[in-house]
């Protein structure tokens, strides 16, 4: 046992009166150690052990479902899908402008994005001068794309700091592919963007731009193994109306070694094949002539949403080509869904893009070559002429079984068949 005693004279002034700094006694001794927090004990991994199964699951990271802990704030974001009052997420006629790059998965993405802004009380625009609220639909499959919207965000940031001046603070944000692929990047160059959302996240908006009118950079970039947005009808702007998209399917399973569609998009689900035609059906009573089916792999698609759906039998696929993932059983497949979809209005045009050329077994080219709507155009992606290349590229084909699928499609629907490669 051991006794520490501090006394510490100061002489001020003087009379040379002296001060004593009374210094609380400490008891040294091993003893103490008895006291320490049983999770604070013994190694770090041992530490770590104690308090892993109060963390967060692996569901938390793939439905963004809240945890109880105190949310984490990084760099004046905020990135914690927190909910708020319905009242505060209400857009109260706000009004949005909406800018698509990219494919046409983007064009019915910026539909999906409108309807749900819509429903909370925003206002669309065309006109960019009068916006509150900048929404830029990206895409990350080239570079030229991504570099056209950091020269966007410049032009954007300039107009917003002039508005500052005079009118309500616009607010910008990017949504799709680019968001997912460089959400840091983006929160941080320069303070460009206000809110960034994923491609399945886009039910979170009117959340994520309540947060960004507190004067909080937002962001919501979760991947989801189930989100189709099917309850989500599309707010349709074709020209005219008389073309629409569709979508049946969203991700991709191929994991090609040079293709970034998995990580920005997610893995492969389906659309509910009800929800597809109750749209399909809405189109037509509203005089649309021609409908695509959009997917960024749409003929594998596969709805197992209903227990009748979920058998045993294994997908068939373009003979001579094999997938990287083991063979998927049951479920409505693409043949399936373009059967039904094509005899809604046999008036109304069927197309779809984009396809991967494993998925043409003759099921579904013999259903193309029976039906008048269901358009004759083939689009055959040709990646390379090279086996080598191919499967380097892992394609899961080769050079010769691409070529035989060419002219198993040409006798299946002969003279009427034309390709886009």
């Amino acid at each position: 046992m051991e006794f520490l005693r501090a006394v510490t004279p100061v002489f001020t002034g003087p009379h040379h009166w002296t001060r004593f700094r009374c210094v609380r006694l400490r008891y040294c001794s091993h003893a103490a150690k008895a006291r320490v927090p049983s999770e604070e004990r013994g190694t770090p991994v041992d530490r770590f052990k104690t308090r892993l199964p109060s963390g967060p699951s692996f569901q938390d990271f793939l439905k963004g479902v809240s945890v109880s802990k105190t949310p984490a704030v990084h760099a004046g974001h905020s990135d914690t899908p927190a909910h708020l009052p319905e009242h505060l997420e209400m857009g109260n006629s706000r009004k949005v402008y909406f800018e698509t790059y990219g494919c046409q998965m983007n064009v019915s993405d910026t539909e999906i994005a409108w309807s749900i802004l819509q429903r909370k009380g925003y206002q669309r625009t065309v006109d960019l001068h009068e916006a509150d609220v900048v929404l830029l639909v990206t895409c990350s499959i080239r570079e030229k794309a991504e570099q056209t919207i950091w020269n966007r965000l410049q032009q954007l940031t300039s107009m917003k700091r002039r508005r500052l001046r005079s009118h309500t603070p616009m607010k910008i944000g990017i949504l799709g592919c680019m968001a997912e692929r460089l959400k840091t990047e983006l929160l941080e160059r320069e303070k460009l963007v206000d809110v960034i959302a994923g491609p399945d996240a886009y039910r979170d908006l009117p959340r994520l731009l309540t947060v960004a009118d507190g004067g909080h950079q937002a962001s919501n970039v979760l991947l989801s193994l189930e989100e189709t947005y099917a309850d989500i009808m599309p707010v349709h702007l074709a020209p005219q109306g008389y073309s629409a998209f569709v979508s049946i399917m969203r991700g991709c399973d191929n994991m090609c070694s040079y293709c970034i569609v998995p990580f920005t998009r997610g893995r492969e689900r389906s659309r509910p094949v009800s929800s597809i035609l109750e749209e399909v059906q809405m189109l037509s009573d509203q005089g649309v002539k021609e409908v695509t089916l959009l997917g960024q792999n749409v003929n594998s698609y596969r709805d197992t949403s209903e227990e009748q759906f979920c058998g045993s039998d294994l997908a068939a696929l373009s003979r001579g080509f094999e997938t990287v993932y083991r063979t998927k059983q049951g479920g409505l497949r693409f043949s399936d869904l373009l059967d039904r979809v094509s005899r809604i209005d046999p008036d109304m045009r069927i197309r779809f893009t984009s396809p991967h050329p494993k998925d043409f077994p003759d099921e579904v080219l013999h259903l193309i070559a029976e039906r008048g709507n269901i358009c004759k155009q083939i689009h055959l992606p040709a990646q390379s002429g090279s086996s080598r290349v191919l499967k380097a590229m892992r394609r899961g084909y080769t050079r010769e079984a691409y070529l035989d699928l060419v002219e198993n499609i040409k006798t299946i629907i002969p003279g009427r068949s034309r390709f886009s490669f």
